[in-house]
Parts: structure tokens; sequence; C-alpha cells
């Protein structure tokens, strides 16, 4: 993507093997290569890899700079198949199974740079750092003074006296800061054109004949785009993404796996982070997000309390629904029926509102599946997390 729109970057091969890496190696001409892991996650280059079956520790760092072909030969063994646990992945971390090698280049300086959406000000936000190749994070606790700031609103595009602006704070002059310019330009259509959420460049690096090169790169791209951009089906890793969650997905559900032990089947994704903030306030931990959205039926909600009672941590759920275009007597009876088929042993604590929720509720109380339902949301959390034996 950031060939197609002139952002500077240097060659690259993606390699799913050590013979592919050695490949790459000799097809590149470059004597300095970098061999990089390829997963969804930020810090590799700091973290470290470990052997998936004996658990040992294999090699630190999941970002090699090699000077040899000996290098990439070692480097790209340590990596491929072995699992890169990073500050991002938690302890359990990704299984590579993907690299780029990457030719190297005489680096003077590295730069940060990224582009993100800015909520509060409705504009495109465009972020920069002489502190490049470091947590950002760190900086802007550290030294937020290094971290530089320009706006675009959308409607009116980059000024280009903001670019110059954000290129002489970064004490770029001359080609440099014109070339950084373009880039901005560059990067900017692309994150309109790609329906990006964020563009992050980490490092950018101005190298000792003066050329602005993203040297590394990250993209989040906007899921509720999808529709507009067909090629992203093609270039999706599947291997990267909870099988759970595909399913999930594929059944028109937003589930994300967590860590704690309340399944939440909600309607609504403002609803469901309410109802995972209020059983945490009342001592529990919620086990995941589910949004069954506006359109659920009977049976995507069957799929829903099978998916949450798929792990293993689940001791209870709380179901809370707010009808709208979904009717709680509907849901009522599709709490039922999945009760019954998938022979439900856990708490389960049910709170209607909206369309038809007494209704919705008569039901539950009148069936003889042990259902405790309530009224508010704050008493279903304290209803399950007492079910559990938890709370504070």
């Amino acid at each position: 993507m950031f060939r197609e729109f002139g952002v500077n970057v240097l060659e690259g091969v993606h390699c799913k093997s050590v013979d592919d890496a050695l490949a790459a190696y000799d097809s590149l001409g470059s004597q300095v290569v970098a061999v990089k892991s390829q997963i969804h996650a930020g810090g590799r280059g700091k973290g470290i890899l470990y052997d998936p079956k004996s658990g040992q520790e294999v090699m630190k760092g999941g970002v090699k700079i090699a000077f040899s072909r000996d290098d990439v030969e070692e480097f790209s063994r340590n990596i491929c198949g072995n699992r890169l646990v990073t500050k991002q992945t938690g302890a359990e971390g990704k299984i590579v199974t993907n690299m780029y090698v990457e030719s190297g280049c005489d680096i003077d300086h590295e730069y940060y740079l990224a582009i993100l959406v800015d909520r509060d000000r409705k504009s495109v936000l465009v972020m920069a750092s002489t502190e490049g190749g470091v947590d950002i994070e760190e900086v802007a606790e550290r030294t937020p003074e290094a971290i530089h700031k320009i706006w675009a609103d959308p409607s009116d595009g980059l000024d280009k006296r903001d670019c110059a602006s954000l290129s002489e704070s970064l004490g770029l002059s001359g080609d440099s800061a014109e070339e950084l310019d373009r880039m901005l330009e560059s990067l900017y259509r692309m994150f309109l054109d790609k329906d990006c959420s964020m563009i992050e460049i980490n490092p950018l690096v101005k190298t000792k004949g003066g050329s602005m090169i993203a040297l590394d790169a990250k993209v989040s791209l906007d899921e509720n785009a999808n529709f507009r951009h067909p090629w992203r089906e093609e270039v999706r890793d599947l291997s990267e993404e909870e099988d759970v969650e595909i399913r999930a997905n594929d059944l028109g559900l937003s589930y994300v796996k967590l860590d704690g032990n309340i399944g939440c089947l909600v309607n609504g994704a403002g609803l469901a982070m309410a109802s995972m903030d209020v059983i945490k306030l009342y001592g529990g931990e919620p086990a995941n997000f589910l949004d069954i959205g506006g359109g659920a039926t009977r049976e995507s909600i069957t799929a829903a309390f099978q998916i949450i009672l798929e792990d293993e941590n689940v001791e209870g759920i709380l179901v809370n629904i707010f009808g709208g275009i979904i009717r709680c007597d509907m849901v009522a009876n599709s709490v039922i029926e999945a009760s019954k088929e998938i022979d439900l042993d856990v708490p389960l604590v049910v709170r209607f509102s909206g369309t038809n929720h007494r209704e919705g509720k008569a039901i539950l109380d009148s069936s003889d599946i042990s259902i405790h339902t309530v009224s508010s949301l704050s008493e279903g959390a304290r209803k399950i997390v007492e079910c559990i034996g938890g709370g504070n």
C-alpha cells in the first residue's frame, strides 16, 4: 500500500520458511538485511522466542539484523515456527508462521510518525517525534514535549503549512523536509482512501544521504468499511485470529475472548461495554465481550451460548438485552431453547428492558429452567457475581 501511494520503503520479501528467507537474501542483493517476525502484535523487537513444545527460550528479539547469509539462516530458523512473546501478546504469545526479510540501509536518525482519528476534534491527527525506534508510550510519559502534532479536517485536507511546521519541529530541512512533506500528503491520501483507523511508522528513518524511508509500519483498518474493500479478505491472515472469534463473526456476532469467568451475552456494543464495567464494579471478571446485534435470531442466540460455554473458565452467564428491533419475548424463548439444547449447567442471570420486556420476563419466570431474572443492570451484575461465589 505504501508503494501504491508513493511512500518510500525498502525492498523486502514475504517468507514462510528458512529456505524462503535464504532465497530472499540472495535476491535482495543487500549484505545487511532485517529478518522480521510477522504477528499481529507490537513489541516484536523486544520479544522473546520460545520452543512451543519444550517451552525453552530460543532467542531474544523477534526482529534481527543479519550481516550475512549465515545470520539469515540462524535467525529465520529461530523465528519460524516458534512462539514469540511480547508485551502485547500476553504470556501465551503467538506462533510465528510469517517472516519479512528486508534490505538494510544507512540510518542517520530514527523518528516516529503516526496518523490517527482524533474523535474529540473530529479530525485526522498526525503525530510525530524525534524519538523513533522506542515505545511511544514511554516517550509520551517521560518527555511529552518531544511529541509534535498537527490536525487535518477531513473536509479541507492537510495544510501544507502545517506539514512544513511539523518537519521543522523534527529538525528537518532541505530535501529531507520536502520528502517528509510529500510523504505526509501520500499517507494522508492512503489513510482516507483505504479507510484506515491508524497508520504507525516506527521507525521512520532519515538515511545518511538525507532520504526519508518508512522502515517499519503497522496499519489498522476500519472494519466498518470492509464492504468497500473486498481486497481486504485476500490479505487477511486467519491464523492470527482466534478460531472462535472467526466463527462468531461468520454468525453475525461480535465476540472477543477475555480472561474472566462470567460470560456476557448482550445486544449493542455500548451496552456490552457497560455490562462488563458493572460486572467489574461488583468484583467480577467478564469472560468475553459478546454483542449479538439488533438482528439476532434464535439460531444466533443458541450459537452465542455455545461459543460462551466453549470457554472452560466460564462459571456463570449474564444476559443483558435492551429490546428495540429485537423483542425480549423472542430472546426469552431462544434462551430457554438454547439452555435445553446445550444442557446449560452454570448459573444464568437475565435482565430485559425495552420492547416486550415484561412478556420476556414472564416467559422465563414460568419456565422450568433455573434462571434468575432481574430488572436492572446493577442488580444483574451483583446477582451473577453472587451466584458464582465472587464479589467484593
